[in-house]
């Protein structure tokens, strides 16, 4: 009698991968998981303890591959400005991941090399020590922020989009001008919400980094 096939723990993740494509960290479960591969939920468990260890593995295989080959250049800010677009860049092409990662994290081998370059930069800047923890976890809270905010709006269909535009028009543009003054006087020139979710993360990014500088020797 032939036995079960023996799954790697890349394959495990790939396959965890495809799952999230087509689905979410909610739906997502090691059951629904071993099923698609054809095995029990036990085969599994030799891998990863629990549902959670293995979502923050997936999450950490897109960060390992995001700084895969990556060469720290320029000043500090530009360093971690490129961290930042390289981990979009990543999560963009597999965007149900970017809230599995801004929900669960990761403290694989992928996390470790994204801590490290943003200490290294942070160290760069001249701030004291004592200070860089706090501006580390700050940073990484935002660009896991901004990330998982706009891999959001890009995983929506084109017919949840037209919907979402329709109720906006509505909301905007027919706002009783006595109950939402603000709104009525600026609505013709109000943009849905992300909208401009390529600029932002440059944009808040480049702002929070600048209060840094401004506190630096």
């Amino acid at each position: 009698m032939t036995g079960r096939r023996r799954w790697s723990t890349e394959e495990i993740l790939k396959a965890a991968a495809e799952l999230l494509r087509t689905g979410d960290a909610e739906s997502f479960s090691v059951r629904r998981l071993a099923a698609a591969l054809g095995t029990d939920s036990s085969s599994l468990y030799r891998h990863f303890r629990n549902r959670t260890e293995l979502l923050r593995a997936v999450a950490d295989r897109v960060l390992l591959a995001a700084m895969d080959g990556h060469r720290p250049e320029g000043d500090w800010k530009q360093r971690i400005t490129a961290l930042a677009l390289r981990l979009r860049e990543a999560f963009g092409e597999q965007p149900q991941l970017a809230a599995v990662w801004g929900r669960y994290g990761s403290g694989g081998t992928g996390s470790r090399a994204v801590m490290e370059e943003v200490l290294q930069a942070l160290r760069a800047s001249g701030l004291p020590d004592e200070e860089i923890p706090l501006r580390y976890h700050r940073i990484v809270t935002l660009i896991a922020a901004l990330i998982s905010a706009e891999a959001g709006f890009s995983a929506i269909t084109p017919e949840e989009y037209e919907q979402g535009m329709e109720q906006f028009r509505v909301a905007v543009l027919g706002a009783d001008p006595d109950r939402f003054p603000a709104l009525a006087h600026f609505a013709r020139d109000l943009r849905p919400l992300g909208a401009d979710r390529r600029a932002v993360l440059e944009d808040v990014l480049a702002a929070h980094l600048a209060h840094i500088e401004a506190r630096t020797p």
